[in-house]
């Protein structure tokens, strides 16, 4: 699965950056911009979503081509973001604060049992829409999604 069912709503015309491709750009250490995004051709951004970036040649590859995207059609270097080795969404022996916060905001509770069965991507998503006050209208969609509400 590429995208969420949360996403629907833009992933069609690819407006937004799908979780996907951020969790790739957090991979290689480039911060891309919505408006950058937004120059990037349709078949670009496919690329970008469907290119590898798990490995270290493919990582390298992928931070390569999006910050050459980024000059491409900006005419500037892409900024840069530190890597994090150990990044939370890859801990599946603990819910970070920020999920179990937000989802007490909603009345859930989030199992360590539920979490540890999660996929790094869904991981990786619910940490993100909860930093975002844009894409909170997204959490509790994401939840239900992952099968997360009791």
């Amino acid at each position: 699965m590429t995208y969420f069912k949360f996403e629907a709503d833009f992933v069609d015309s690819l407006r937004c950056i799908p979780m996907i491709v951020r969790l790739k750009l957090d991979t290689c250490g480039v911060k891309l911009k919505l408006a950058e995004w937004n120059r990037f051709t349709p078949l670009e951004c496919q690329q970008l979503v469907d290119l590898p970036c798990d490995r270290d040649a493919e990582i390298a590859t992928y931070r390569d081509y999006v910050s050459q995207l980024i000059f491409q059609h900006t005419g500037h270097e892409a900024s840069r973001l530190a890597i994090d080795p150990q990044p939370p969404w890859s801990n599946d022996r603990e819910v970070p604060e920020s999920v179990t916060t937000r989802a007490a905001e909603e009345g859930v509770t989030i199992e360590l049992s539920h979490w540890a069965n999660l996929t790094t991507i869904q991981r990786f998503a619910l940490i993100k829409l909860t930093r975002s006050q844009h894409e909170n209208n997204n959490f509790l969609p994401a939840l239900k999604e992952f099968k997360l509400l009791t």
